[in-house]
């Protein structure tokens, strides 16, 4: 889907709605989620283990992300498996890691002076 006409702004509730993911991506842990379930669907002892956190911790994360409609859970056995639900969440997310790799590569005399 293209994006609207930069002239034209889009309705306040969109914008409040996508700030709102934003903020939701705002902790670390949660955008390591999505880049790891990008790749494929897991369960929540192997993303804890993948991320160094606590299972408690990676489940109250996912909770944030599944109320949100940004990843799905099924039940597999004994187990929860988590997948991502929303491919424009995995390209901001793709997006903002590739973007990171890149000013870290780029020799600081050249990158554009940014707020970020």
């Amino acid at each position: 889907m293209a994006p609207s006409d930069p002239g034209n702004a889009p309705d306040p509730a969109v914008i409040q709605d996508a700030a709102g993911t934003f903020g939701l991506l705002a902790a670390t842990v949660r955008v390591e989620l999505v880049w790891l379930l990008a790749g494929g669907e897991r369960d929540v002892g192997t993303l804890a283990e993948l991320t160094g956190q606590s299972v408690a911790t990676v489940s109250h994360h996912l909770g944030k992300l599944r109320l949100a409609g940004l990843v799905s859970a099924r039940r597999e056995g004994k187990h929860q498996v988590y997948a991502v639900d929303d491919p424009h969440v995995v390209d901001l997310v793709r997006g903002a890691v590739a973007h990171h790799e890149e000013l870290r590569q780029t020799p600081p005399a050249r990158r554009r002076r940014r707020g970020a």
